[in-house]
This record gives structure tokens, C-alpha cells and sequence, in this order.
């Protein structure tokens, strides 16, 4: 099944406008998804309508908000397989997430001289948190390496996981676009007794997941890559862990009972979210699980790799030996993200030519400064794509790269 591209973008009306005349071209979904008008508007009938607090009243109005933001949780539960509802956690973004589970399971569960394994790959979100446990707790961190093609060298995967108590690690490179071998990597992690807690922010937006399937224990993604508002993000987690995990935000709403003398905590999924809730945000959450579900995971997957290769073929034509692109060759084995270097031009330089066509595209070291390092680089310009991107954006692409190839005199 073939997506009508057109249809889809004129559901989005941020890409209706049009600056100094000319269309908005927009490749930076790694970044941000843009947001379709279902799920702006179901965000403005939410502020409009059903604002109210939730669990704590028993007016209508707050009967119906506390529907609002447990129906979109039934939402998500569903749409990413979770075996409960319960599991999923609201959190403000997927970094708040991961920080959940280092910060929770971790100081639970970590001490001096425990391993937690990741990849050269991992965002910051998914480095930082590990890195303050090494600090704080004296723990050691092992780093799966990567190869010339962008896939994690799994060689000395049992040495890297042996004795280790967690695998931390992306599902889907922000820079690379590898997708990474989760059946496997899970499996050795289970065998060398090991949690597992995936990154999936550029996965969950772009192709089916069932984490009721999959076998790790916790999954976190983030609203704002997948159609939803900023300010939303997931964590999902097996039921048994979650309720032996301590608190990480004290406060209102996560609490039995408070005393002078101490607290108790209220079940999954509110103990883990202390204080007044973004309902709208979550709200709007639900409108683009919606959104997506009715234009279908697998034909938006089904049209990224098509796209992508068109992408690759088309960029690899039109600039020869002065394109260096990052990650997997196969754009089977890789996401819609395509990071490269253009000769000597500086990334940020090669973003502002293309600005100028009205062309957005993300240019510096994404968050993975690590990962930088390992590629012998300060930066990339990176293009990523969406089901709102057709061959017209990678035509007008190609033809801004070559025009600062020109300027550039590369």
C-alpha cells in the first residue's frame, strides 16, 4: 500500500506555509515530526471544553479530563503493545524517561562495580544519566562499538554483557539511521542476566513495536518525533519491575497516604506521576496514535524506504565522491535518516544554503558527541524523513546541496 503523500500533507498546516513565496520543505523529522490538524485541534477542544484537574474532583468537568488523559494512555498501551495500560508512564520527554529508569531501578539495583552496557550510537539522553551513576554510584560502563557500515559490532557482544546488570541501548540511530538488531541483543542480554531498556525515540514514530512481544524491560519514546505535542513522552515497564522501583518525584498525586512521619505510594501507573499531569499534551498523544494507526505503521515504513533510497540514490548521483554518508548502505537496514558530509563545507554552513531555499534540515552533532568522536568528525548535516516527504523534497534537496557545492567551491 502506497501512501497519497499529497493527502497526508494537507493535513499538516505548518507545511502549507510558504515563505518569501516559495514552499516549506521540511527534513528534520528526527528533530521534530510536524503536527497534523487532528491533533491541534484535539488539543484545542481539550483546552476548550474538558479543562480540568484529574483524579481529584467529581464534577463533570474533571470526570471527563481524567477520561481524557486515561483514554489516551489506553491509546498508547494499545498501540504499542503493552500488556496493561498501567505500564505506561507519562513523562515530559523520553530523556525524563531514561532518567526514570537510571534513577530509579538504578539506585535500586546499582553499585560500585556493576556494568551497564551501551553503543557508541546512544544520544545523550541515553549516555548522561549512566554517566552521573558512574559518578554517583561507582559504576562501569561498557560501550558496544560500531563498524565501517554504521551496524554495532556485536563480536565481543557475551564479553561486553558478561557480569553486566543492564543493556541500555537505541533501537534506531538519530545519526545513523541503523536499526539495530533488538531480537538479538535482547536475547544475549537475557542470557548473560541482564535488564534490558530501549531508547526507541526514532522507532516508535516510523515502524510497528510490541513490547509485550519484544522482551525488554523498559521502552521509552518520546511524543514530539511521532505527530504528538512537545511536551509528552513515555515510559513503558514490566508491571513487576515498576512496582519495586522507589519513586523518583515526590509530590502530590503519587501518594496513599502522607504522614509526619513518612509516605506511602499509590499504584502503577500514578506513582511514578507525582504532581498535576499534561492531559493536553497527553490528549493530543492520543490524536496522533489515531493519526498514525489510520494511515497504518507498516505502509509509512513500506514508503521511508523508498524514499530513502531514492534519496541516497539520487544525493549519490548528483554529488559523486564529495558526499560522505554516514551509517548502512542498505536502506532496508536503516531508518529515514541520512547524515553526511560535503567535502570541506562546514555542516552548519551547508544548513544555511539550504535554508535559503526554504529547506530545513538539522546541522551539528545531534546529541551524539560520542558518536561524532568514533566517525572522526565535529558535525553532520542531517536529513531525516517522514510520511509528509515525497521525491519532490529529495529533488529540491539535492538541488540546494549542489548549489552549495558550487559556492563552496568543493
Amino acid at each position: 500500500m502506497s501512501l497519497d503523500v499529497q493527502a497526508i500533507k494537507a493535513d499538516f498546516p505548518l507545511l502549507q506555509r510558504q515563505i518569501d513565496g516559495e514552499r516549506l520543505i521540511y527534513l528534520d523529522s528526527a528533530n521534530t515530526s510536524q503536527k497534523p490538524a487532528a491533533v491541534i485541534e484535539a488539543v484545542d477542544r481539550y483546552y476548550r471544553t474538558h479543562n480540568a484537574n484529574v483524579h481529584r474532583g467529581s464534577y463533570q468537568l474533571a470526570v471527563e479530563a481524567t477520561a481524557d488523559l486515561e483514554g489516551a494512555r489506553a491509546k498508547v498501551a494499545r498501540f504499542i503493545g503493552a500488556p496493561h495500560a498501567h505500564e505506561v508512564i507519562f513523562t515530559k520527554n523520553a530523556t525524563e524517561a531514561i532518567n526514570l529508569v537510571a534513577q530509579s531501578w538504578g539506585r535500586a539495583n546499582l553499585s560500585a562495580g556493576d556494568v551497564v552496557v551501551i553503543s557508541d550510537m546512544e544520544h545523550h539522553a541515553n549516555i548522561v544519566p549512566w554517566h552521573m551513576l558512574v559518578d554517583e554510584l561507582g559504576i562501569e560502563l561498557r560501550w558496544i562499538p560500531i563498524d565501517e557500515q554504521g551496524q554495532l559490532d556485536l563480536t565481543d557482544l557475551d564479553r561486553l554483557l558478561d557480569g553486566a546488570a543492564m543493556l541500555s541501548i537505541t533501537a534506531m540511530s538519530n545519526v545513523l539511521g541503523t536499526i539495530n538488531p533488538l531480537d538479538r541483543l535482547i536475547t544475549a542480554a537475557r542470557a548473560a542476566g541482564a535488564a534490558v531498556m530501549l531508547d526507541a525515540s526514532q522507532h516508535v514514530p516510523h515502524m510497528p513495536i510490541n513490547v509485550g512481544r519484544l522482551g525488554a524491560d523498559f521502552v521509552a519514546f518520546t511524543g514530539h518525533k511521532m505527530l504528538g505535542p512537545m511536551g509528552i513522552g513515555v515510559l513503558w515497564g514490566r508491571t513487576d519491575l515498576l512496582e519495586a522501583m522507589p519513586p523518583w518525584i515526590g509530590g502530590g498525586e503519587m501518594i496513599l497516604n502522607v504522614t509526619k512521619t513518612g509516605f506511602t505510594t499509590t499504584e502503577l501507573p500514578w506513582k511514578f506521576e507525582a504532581g498535576t499531569p499534561m492531559v493536553g499534551d497527553a490528549v493530543g498523544l492520543g490524536a496522533a496514535v489515531d493519526y498514525l494507526e489510520a494511515v497504518g505503521l507498516e505502509a509509512i515504513r513500506n514508503h521511508e524506504v523508498a524514499l530513502t533510497s531514492y534519496a541516497m540514490r539520487l544525493l549519490t548521483d548528483r554529488l559523486g565522491d564529495q558526499l560522505h554518508l554516514f551509517g548502512p548502505s542498505e536502506p532496508a537496514q536503516r531508518g529515514g535518516v541520512l547524515s553526511f558530509t560535503l567535502g570541506d563545507a562546514h555542516p552548519h554552513d551547508i544548513a544555511q544554503v539550504l535554508d535559503q531555499h526554504n529547506v530545513c534540515v538539522r546541522a551539528g552533532h545531534h546529541c551524539a558527541k560520542p558518536l561524532m568522536q568514533v566517525l572522526g568528525v565535529g558535525a553532520t548535516t542531517r536529513v531525516s524523513l517522514y510520511l509528509y516527504n515525497d521525491e519532490s523534497d529529495i529533488d529540491a534537496l539535492a538541488g540546494g546541496l549542489e548549489e552549495a557545492s558550487a559556492m563552496f567551491a568543493l
